[in-house]
């Protein structure tokens, strides 16, 4: 779900790092090496750069990738998914961003250091090797505190873009029995609750931050003391000694990035951790589905009691019969968000559940019932016609679903859309939903449920 591919652009890193602090320590001392030293500054920073560029389009896959998988969750709550694809999608970039590249660093910066110290000055190395488990020890003693906040400030977030969705999409009823403001009270208790675990999850990271600050000046002062007492005595060479001391902060400078960035990307964690599993597991290929049959066999589920249907390839079948019957419930099937109690929907002769569902819903163009866009900013006729365009744009789509597509439309914005889902319809598999008349011109067949 995570593009780590932004993290090869890490490599060069620790050799200009060694690079970096070996030159310096050369000129310094009186050696040569100075125009050496400007390429390889320059030569970091571009580097640095360049892996910034490519976090950032990394992010921008990753949030795509997420908003699939949670518009795709079977079941979940719109107020949840609303706040997820717009507020929780962005609060990955930091994961993606900062906090990977730094756990990469901290592991390969630090050994670099250690190694070639090691055959430097053996007495820092060691120095060195003994206090960097300090920082993350103590970075996950506090760690365990950050985890527990922020996951009730995300749980608080949650509950409060939840709840206000509703609250907007029934605001009319609200206001007409009279509970509008006793609802305004509600969203108000929520967002202070969102506050206080806010400023706890705040003060949480602050602590750890300065924890970790204090915890890595005591780790370079243990190295950089001894050495510079043995440089008074003689005991080490001038230029020895300057290695020494470019190179203990850069063994624990990773350690301590990584730290401020596990708080800054704790958000994000918490939003990884709710990618639903079904979107990381496979399956078989979807057979063609200009060619396959599917076939429901006595499937049981909800209000629909053993329904049994062929559809075969390039049928145009309406769906027709009181509210309640089960005929969303059919559409659901066929999208894979439910799972039938008894009995199996078979495509070309597989079960639906062992298809990979990610490829199966490319093949499938969909309107649903009540489609919401978010920001749901439009009415609800524009939101339908919206969807409507978006469901016939999927040229590649090999069945149409459509749950009462001209429910919220007037007679001339039905008639367009009539028009151009017919065409659309021509050699495709086309499930509609239909109570309007009008649609039931446009199909092969109807079938009462």
């Amino acid at each position: 779900m995570v593009d780590r591919r932004h993290l090869l652009a890490l490599i060069p890193i620790p050799f200009l790092v060694l690079a970096q602090a070996e030159l310096l320590a050369s000129v310094l001392s009186g050696g040569p090496g100075l125009v050496l030293l400007c390429l390889v500054i320059a030569a970091r920073v571009l580097v640095w750069w360049a892996h910034r560029v490519l976090a950032h389009r990394a992010a921008e896959r990753t949030r795509t990738r997420l908003r699939e998988a949670f518009l795709r969750t079977p079941g979940a709550k719109a107020g949840e998914v609303a706040t997820l694809v717009t507020r929780g999608v962005h609060d990955v970039t930091p994961y993606v961003v900062g906090y990977l590249p730094q756990q990469v660093l901290a592991v390969v910066v630090p050994l670099a250091v250690v190694v070639r110290l090691g055959f430097a000055d053996l007495t820092a190395a060691l120095t060195i090797l003994a206090t960097l488990p300090l920082i993350p020890i103590f970075g996950a003693l506090v760690g365990a505190h950050t985890r527990e906040r922020t996951a009730r400030q995300w749980d608080a977030l949650a509950a409060l873009g939840g709840h206000f969705l509703d609250v907007v999409r029934g605001i009319g009823t609200l206001r007409a029995f009279g509970r509008a403001e006793a609802q305004s009270e509600t969203v108000r208790e929520l967002a202070a609750r969102h506050q206080t675990e806010t400023m706890s999850a705040l003060r949480v990271a602050f602590l750890s931050a300065f924890v970790l600050e204090v915890v890595a000046t005591m780790s370079v002062a243990l190295v950089a003391v001894p050495v510079g007492l043995r440089l008074l005595d003689g005991g080490v060479p001038l230029q020895t000694a300057l290695l020494v001391l470019f190179l203990a902060p850069e063994a624990f400078l990773p350690l301590r990035a990584a730290g401020a960035q596990y708080h800054a990307s704790a958000q994000g964690r918490e939003v990884l951790a709710k990618v639903p599993a079904h979107n990381e597991t496979s399956g078989q290929t979807p057979p063609d589905l200009g060619k396959a049959e599917i076939v429901f066999e006595n499937v049981s589920v909800r209000s629909l009691k053993n329904f049994s249907l062929t559809i075969s390839p390039g049928d145009r079948i309406a769906l027709v019969g009181p509210s309640g019957a089960g005929k969303s419930t059919i559409l659901g099937l066929l999208l894979g968000f439910v799972r039938p109690d008894d009995g199996r929907v078979l495509v070309g002769g597989v079960d639906l559940n062992d298809l990979d569902h990610r490829q199966w819903l490319d093949s499938l163009s969909w309107v649903p019932q009540r489609p919401t866009l978010v920001p749901a900013n439009l009415s609800s006729g524009e939101q339908q016609r919206v969807a409507l365009a978006t469901a016939l744009d999927r040229r590649e789509a090999g069945l149409f679903l459509l749950d009462e597509p001209t429910a919220h439309l007037d007679a001339d914005t039905e008639s367009l859309v009539l028009q151009a889902t017919r065409e659309f319809t021509k050699g495709r598999t086309a499930v509609i939903v239909a109570h309007r008349p009008t649609l039931l011109n446009e199909v092969d067949r109807v079938v009462h449920v």
